[in-house]
């Protein structure tokens, strides 16, 4: 197939056009965080950097830990950024930039994500490591996608349904992560289990300011559900776009989050530098 240049957009350096990247520049093991001063946080414990670059809010860096070649690349907040990073990062390394044609060899990424997130059990303290094994997507990133959901991923969506009374306007979708990464990111440090994906840090995850909300008690019944031994543990703003892009794509993803705020207890970090450094080493030694 071939992609015009309207629909694989690069700018006047041949790169992909958002990232500001070539296929050089990135490794085959990918961190993924939202906060452009993250990129530093990881970087800084590579034992080489062979390349760094900014455009926009995307921030990349290039290295080696531990005789792995590794990059890390923000983001920036919400699926919509995911969108265009899992669509310019498989671009990178299956399309072949210069013909825009699909190249003959497939390769596949693993891409893990690092960020925070807001805790909906009470009995998990802040500065858990929360370990998404699904994620549950209030966004509509997916739904303009052909994502071949399993049979498994349809089930507990609709467990999720019909235990939590979402209004009409939002069309959830829950995609699981990769079992792969799974397996290399847990251990008794970990608290694993299923992730809510926001469109929104305010009203979108039950917070009210001056704005009123439409709804309510949704986080108290997300807090209650129960489906065997699947719980909902978490929000954030990344992981559904990120899985069900990655995955339908044929890449390897998965999310862990530092908990910064516990929402039933009211609790919020007063500093989590520290902590997010360890989570960064705990990933780059697993990875």
């Amino acid at each position: 197939m071939h992609y015009p240049a309207t629909e694989l957009v690069l700018d006047k350096n041949g790169n992909v056009y958002h990232l500001g990247v070539s296929p050089e520049d990135i490794a085959d093991k990918i961190i993924l965080v939202g906060d452009q001063d993250r990129v530093d946080l990881v970087a800084a414990l590579f034992d080489t950097v062979e390349h760094a670059s900014q455009h926009r809010e995307f921030v990349c860096k290039t290295g080696v830990y531990l005789n792995k070649r590794i990059s890390v690349l923000s983001t920036g907040i919400g699926t919509d950024n995911i969108d265009i990073v899992i669509n310019e990062l498989d671009a990178l390394v299956n399309i072949d930039l210069k013909e825009r044609t699909d190249k003959s060899n497939f390769k596949s990424l693993d891409l893990v994500r690092i960020g925070t997130c807001g805790i909906l059990q009470e009995d998990i303290p802040i500065h858990s490591y929360i370990l998404s094994t699904h994620a549950f997507g209030l966004d509509n990133v997916a739904h303009f996608y052909d994502i071949p959901f399993t049979e498994s991923e349809e089930q507990l969506k609709n467990e999720i349904m019909a235990q939590v009374d979402f209004p009409e306007l939002v069309k959830p979708y829950l995609i699981e992560a990769s079992k792969t990464l799974q397996d290399k990111m847990s251990s008794e440090k970990t608290t694993n289990g299923i992730t809510i994906t926001s469109s929104g840090f305010y009203g979108p995850q039950g917070r009210q300011l001056r704005l009123k909300n439409k709804v309510s008690g949704i986080n108290e019944q997300l807090t209650a559900f129960r489906n065997g031994t699947n719980r909902i543990l978490n929000f954030e703003m990344e992981s559904s776009a990120l899985f069900a892009l990655g995955k339908s794509l044929g890449h390897n993803c998965a999310t862990l989050c530092l908990g910064i705020a516990n929402r039933p207890n009211k609790e919020f970090s007063t500093g989590h530098k520290d902590d997010m450094v360890k989570l960064i080493k705990y990933v780059l030694d697993r990875i």
